[in-house]
């Protein structure tokens, strides 16, 4: 029988690689973490959701500050920002951070660290800085990077990503995102809040082309208002650099002639690729294609002792669907416990100002899996906390199938991601909408928008002309009171 060095292998230091480490070692698993990159953490903490949320809240601040006068205070003239500032501050919260996804915290769990690039030179073993580790159970994890599309000219001009972005040294006075996905319509807001010119090219008909086309047209509309300018259905023709701090992108709109856009900085925001160069899985039978590695439902590669989690199965490119990955690695690789993963209620949010978050099926997915659906809506220009906040833009939809069971909710407005987080919990423990529609909620909040999309569901069932007959029929009721004519024709 095949002894090894240990008895888990993770590849990868991110949210999913973390989660394995520290679940399998504090279970007593002799465990090994592997991370190329100087520092754990993965791309979440030092490229992606703690700087770009850090970045956004800043913005918000600022943002605040501007629109004073709408919340009755005397208007201020507003200093320019120092982006260095920012910077300093996004890096601060990531050193703070840090220290909970550190080499000796995970030490202390029982996890060996090691930092370098390895590669696999059998099934069991990889090598990695002129060394070899063999482990009984490897773990994919090694996460994605942003995609840089064959552009003409994008090599010879100089670009930002989101590995960049987050570090300048001064605001740009203007950029073009290429891009409209969550990243580019998150930066866009936040460095057009800031004060810099910023425009958006998109290839198709809407920004956030997974969401609904009402939902991302409401983001839209709101970016806007604020000055963000958008190019959709406009192809890419050529990029050139017209002068170190001056570059030109040249589009093709579906309709119109060719345009040439000129701005100080261009971020490339039009997807991500999975890492997997350099890890030799050709090499040891591991199947995956140009969008990631290939998992079964229990997370386990075409090689059963090796496992993937996160990015790099190119399915759920969201850090807690990472986590929840990294847990289904755990039960299998070290319980033994045959547990799948179940994508159902994956929630998933865009931290523009309001927020766009979502839970289950959209109205996209279900007519595409052929379920027949019922919308009902709740506007936050109806909430009266919203209109205290002076945050009245957005709405919730909620979406039934034709059984009546909720098959997905979508929020568009403020703090949408800590709203959702109530239909992550009715949804996951299969609560009846009866039981949320009448749950007494704090007045006023904006978690109240949430009891009130359950109830436009029951109220036509409850206030019905049947109802309503039943009632006058059985107790005598005597009906209604007044009328809009009766009460016009007394008004003094």
């Amino acid at each position: 029988m095949a002894t090894y060095d240990y008895d888990i292998g993770i590849i990868g230091g991110g949210a999913a690689g973390l989660t394995v480490a520290a679940g399998a070692a504090q279970l007593g698993a002799r465990t090994l973490l592997i991370e190329k990159e100087k520092e754990l953490g993965g791309d979440c903490l030092h490229y992606g959701c703690v700087p770009s949320k850090t970045l956004i809240r800043t913005a918000q601040v600022y943002h605040l500050l501007k629109r004073a006068p709408t919340f009755g205070l005397p208007g201020m003239k507003v200093p320019t920002v120092e982006f260095a500032q920012v910077a300093s501050r996004i890096r601060s919260v990531i050193q703070t951070i840090q220290k909970h996804d550190s080499e000796e915290r995970f030490c202390s769990l029982g996890a060996r660290v090691v930092f370098g690039s390895p590669e696999f030179s059998d099934e069991h073993v990889v090598r990695l800085n002129g060394q070899s580790f063999a482990a009984k159970r490897w773990v994919l994890a090694t996460g994605s990077s942003p995609a840089i599309p064959p552009f003409e000219g994008l090599s010879e001009t100089p670009f930002l990503t989101n590995k960049e972005i987050f570090s300048l040294r001064r605001l740009p006075e203007s950029m073009i995102i290429l891009g409209a996905g969550p990243i580019a319509s998150e930066t866009a807001q936040a460095f057009c809040r800031l004060g810099t010119d910023v425009t958006v090219v998109q290839r198709s008909g809407q920004i956030l082309s997974k969401e609904d086309k009402d939902m991302a047209d409401l983001v839209m509309e709101s970016l806007q208002s604020e000055g963000v300018r958008f190019h959709l259905r406009s192809t890419v023709q050529a990029i050139r650099r017209l002068a170190p701090d001056r570059q030109e992108v040249r589009i093709r709109p579906q309709e119109g002639a060719p345009l040439k856009l000129e701005a100080e900085k261009i971020l490339v925001a039009v997807g991500r690729i999975p890492n997997l160069e350099l890890l030799g899985l050709d090499r040891i039978g591991v199947t995956f294609s140009s969008k990631g590695v290939i998992v079964d439902d229990r997370m386990r590669t075409s090689q059963r002792h090796i496992f993937a989690a996160g990015d790099i199965t190119g399915s759920y490119q969201f850090t807690h669907a990472a986590g929840y990955e990294g847990g289904i690695v755990v039960t299998n690789a070290v319980f033994h416990l045959p547990r799948k993963v179940n994508y159902t209620w994956l929630p998933w949010c865009t931290y523009t100002d309001p927020e766009l978050a979502g839970i289950g099926m959209n109205e996209k997915r279900a007519s595409e899996a052929g379920i027949a659906y019922t919308v009902y809506t709740e506007k936050f220009g109806d909430n009266d906390r919203s209109l205290a906040e002076g945050q009245p833009r957005g709405k919730i939809k909620m979406i039934l199938d034709e059984k009546e069971n909720p098959v997905g909710v979508q929020i568009f407005g403020p703090h949408a991601g800590e709203l959702l987080n109530e239909w992550v919990a009715a949804l996951n423990g299969k609560m009846k909408l009866s039981t949320l529609a009448s749950a007494v909620h704090p007045y006023p909040t904006l978690g109240e928008i949430n009891k009130r999309v359950a109830a436009n569901y029951f109220s036509p069932k409850i206030f019905s002309n049947r109802v309503r007959k039943g009632l006058k029929f059985f107790f005598h009721l005597k009906g209604r009171a007044c009328t809009p004519e009766e009460q016009r024709k007394d008004a003094p």
